[in-house]
């Protein structure tokens, strides 16, 4: 969550500015922080299920979380809005990405070997 918000507040810095033409709404930096910590609790969830009931659980943890992943990417070139905020929003679903399936991944390998 705190490299997702300092990463939201760095593009802000140099003009971002994660305006949402339906509606005309900007994303608040606190959005970054709660979109992001809901998520991680899903793969969190995600994870634990898959340790609980799979026989390879970090190898399928891998898969379904860089497919979840790739599917996120999919809203912001939805979005219509501007292309530094598209840009900036592609970059900011593969920060966590980027933190969180590695580590939760090495958690499940930890646990079954």
């Amino acid at each position: 969550m705190v490299a997702t918000t300092l990463a939201a507040a760095l593009a802000q810095a140099v003009g971002v500015d994660f305006e949402i033409p339906d509606g005309g709404e900007t994303i608040p930096l606190s959005g970054f922080a709660v979109v992001t910590g809901f998520f991680s609790v899903v793969g969190i969830v995600i994870a634990v299920a898959l340790l609980r009931w799979s026989a390879r659980p970090a190898a399928r943890f891998g898969w379904a979380a860089v497919s979840l992943t790739a599917i996120s990417l999919v809203p912001p070139l939805l979005s219509g809005a501007n292309t530094a905020t598209t840009a900036a929003l592609l970059g900011l679903h593969l920060v966590p990405a980027t933190v969180m399936i590695p580590t939760l991944a090495r958690s499940l390998r930890t646990r079954t070997d």
